[in-house]
C-alpha cells in the first residue's frame, strides 16, 4: 500500500502545477480581453476589435 500512496502523490503535483498554470493564463486572458473591450481610448479598443475581426473571432 505504501508504493502506491507514493505513485499517486508522485502524479497529483504535476497535475496541481499544470491546473495553477491554467488558471493564471485564463484569469490573465480574460483579464486582456476585458481591458481591451472597455478601453477608453478608443483607438486601442478599435485596434484590439479589428484583431478580433482579422482573426474570424466574433465579438459582436
Amino acid at each position: 500500500m505504501n508504493v502506491k500512496s507514493v505513485n499517486s502523490t508522485a502524479l497529483a503535483a504535476p497535475r496541481l502545477e499544470a491546473l495553477k498554470a491554467a488558471a493564471v493564463a485564463l484569469t490573465l486572458g480574460f483579464g486582456l480581453v476585458w481591458l481591451a473591450g472597455f478601453a477608453y481610448p478608443e483607438s486601442v479598443h478599435d485596434a484590439a476589435h479589428d484583431t478580433r475581426h482579422a482573426l474570424s473571432f466574433p465579438c459582436h
